[in-house]
């Protein structure tokens, strides 16, 4: 294994999204809107399951837990990325940068563990209609999500863990407007084969296995609800129909990014902006406007404390 002489890295530079300043003026501007607007409608649909008792079933208590992750994925990258765009020097300390990266995937594969609750729920309700209240228990919803958290800190730790035992010599310049465990590795003064073929089976592996297991059990689900009744076949579709969409946005970056060798390409900062930034804050949006019963919640919420 070649190695140079290495330093103690303290510091990364982030190169950012562009340097060009007016494009950084536009993103940030159109950014900072979407920011203002979706965070509020994230918190806005948290508020609304938990006040209302009629949305007390398994589905709208993994919804809650989604727009809660998403937003607080949404406080990883972008609040530093705005600032940052009014920085002339990009600089992110060492450890701060391994601690924006544990909380990144942290959350990210939570999310992603969180869909799979969400694809196992529907195919309790569809598939075992009979059997639903009793398998779907409030106990088994918080077991589930205490092993979503379980995995994703163990997940995160041994991003961080194998990261931690590399050394660095040269270039601190990381070429992105966040850290991410690809970036970082490129900078190492060592083979690291072992390494990244590790943090490709820790990442890309697990991120394609999801992405296949709940496309396949999607694609169950909507086979069974073809002798369904008309009524219930509607809503059942719509609710797999948008669980597709938010698979698709979710996974499609991801397996991008993390499926592949560790080299630049030039779509990279725009899929990793959209990943990191726009998407987490969509997903909770895109599922109540498809959900009549969180949407007909919302407006009740909002007539009793807003409208009088």
């Amino acid at each position: 294994m070649e190695l140079r002489n290495s330093t103690v890295m303290t510091e990364f530079i982030l190169l950012g999204l562009t340097q060009s300043r007016d494009l950084q003026l536009l993103v940030f501007f159109l950014i900072l809107v979407f920011y203002l607007i979706i965070l509020p409608g994230n918190f806005l649909i948290i508020l609304t399951i938990i006040s209302d008792p009629g949305l007390s079933a398994p589905l709208y208590f993994f919804l809650r837990n989604l727009a809660f992750l998403d937003a607080s994925y949404s406080f990883i990258v972008a609040p530093r990325m705005l600032a940052d765009f009014f920085s002339e020097k990009k600089v992110i300390s060492y450890s701060g940068c391994l601690t924006q990266l544990f909380f990144l995937h942290f959350l990210g594969v939570g999310e992603m563990f969180l869909l799979v609750f969400m694809a196992f729920d529907r195919y309790i309700a569809i598939c075992r209609p009979l059997h639903y209240s009793a398998i779907m228990k409030p106990s088994v919803c918080y077991a589930l999500m205490f092993a979503l958290f379980l995995g994703s800190f163990a997940h995160s730790f041994v991003q961080v863990a194998l990261i931690l035992n590399l050394p660095f010599c040269g270039s601190n310049q990381l070429d992105n407007f966040f850290c991410d465990a690809p970036q970082i590795i490129m900078l190492a003064c060592t083979d690291t084969f072992v390494v990244e073929l590790l943090i490709v089976s820790n990442n890309g592996l697990l991120t394609l296995l999801c992405f296949l297991g709940l496309l396949t059990s999607y694609a169950v689900l909507l086979f069974h609800l073809r002798g369904h009744s008309s009524e219930g076949k509607n809503k059942a579709v719509s609710t797999c129909t948008t669980h597709i969409i938010i698979v698709f946005l979710m996974f499609g970056p991801a397996i991008f990014m993390y499926t592949r060798p560790f080299r630049i390409f030039s779509a990279d900062k725009v899929v990793s902006l959209f990943h990191t930034v726009i998407f987490p804050l969509l997903n909770p949006v895109i599922y109540t406007l498809r959900n009549q019963e969180v949407k007909a919640s919302m407006r009740r919420l909002l007539n009793r404390h807003i409208v009088r």
